[in-house]
């Protein structure tokens, strides 16, 4: 079983962050912030040990990242740092904005009153890791909190699509949390889509969250600017 590091009752979450997670995150952020620039090869077994820990939760996160298209496998080189353009992030991110305004929509209406209620206890909990600046657990929650709204449309085949195009931009996601302030403000639209939510008024709640995924993509594109302008 992979290694696990427990969140404090401080975070608000009693959820486990994996080691798999903690090392594709780092991995994430130095890919992101051009430390691992596009090109660099990724030996699982040098990542074990710098990380103290198997390959396994090594070859997991290596997997996630190719997910993500933050990484591809190529002959004899094995895992690589590929190259992606604004561009292309940024189309993914605009699709994305469609596809969670659909969900959100059709959630506002289907779901029950445990999953509404579900929802609000996440967002409650989001509170105390924004006080704390906490990335990895607000990025944590964030997922579980998108992840239920694709759940409650009880459309399983567009919860699929929803998910698959969340993977290839979790990284990305994760990555716009660190412009300055971002984590704040992406918890006040969650407020904001909650409350639509909460008053069954789909229209709204979709409106809301387009907006809350553009202003992610927007938040991505600064930070990347910024502090990476030559990464991708």
């Amino acid at each position: 079983m992979a290694s696990v590091i427990e969140l404090s009752a401080a975070r608000g979450s009693s959820e486990p962050i994996l080691l798999s997670d903690r090392i594709r995150n780092a991995l994430t952020d130095e890919i992101t912030s051009g430390d691992l620039p596009p090109g660099t090869a990724l030996d699982e077994q040098l990542l074990a040990d710098r990380f103290g820990a198997s390959r396994t939760p090594v070859r997991e996160a290596l997997r996630q990242l190719a997910a993500s298209g933050l990484i591809e496998a190529r002959p004899r080189r094995g895992m690589i740092v590929t190259r992606l353009t604004t561009e292309r992030i940024m189309n993914m991110f605009e699709a994305m904005a469609e596809i969670e305004a659909m969900c959100v929509r059709l959630a506002a209406y289907r779901m029950t009153p445990l999953e509404r209620a579900h929802l609000m206890g996440l967002h409650a909990a989001s509170q105390a890791m924004v006080a704390s600046n906490d990335v990895d657990a607000y990025d944590t929650l964030n997922r579980a909190l998108h992840e239920g709204i694709y759940h409650a449309t009880h459309n399983d085949f567009l919860a699929e699509q929803a998910m698959a195009t969340r993977v290839r931009l979790n990284a990305f996601r994760r990555t716009q949390l660190r412009e300055g302030g971002r984590i704040v403000r992406s918890r006040e639209e969650h407020d904001g889509v909650i409350s639509a939510i909460a008053e069954c008024d789909g229209e709204l709640a979709a409106r809301r969250m387009r907006s809350h995924i553009l202003n992610a993509a927007n938040a991505f594109s600064n930070y990347i600017s910024t502090h990476a302008p030559n990464t991708i």
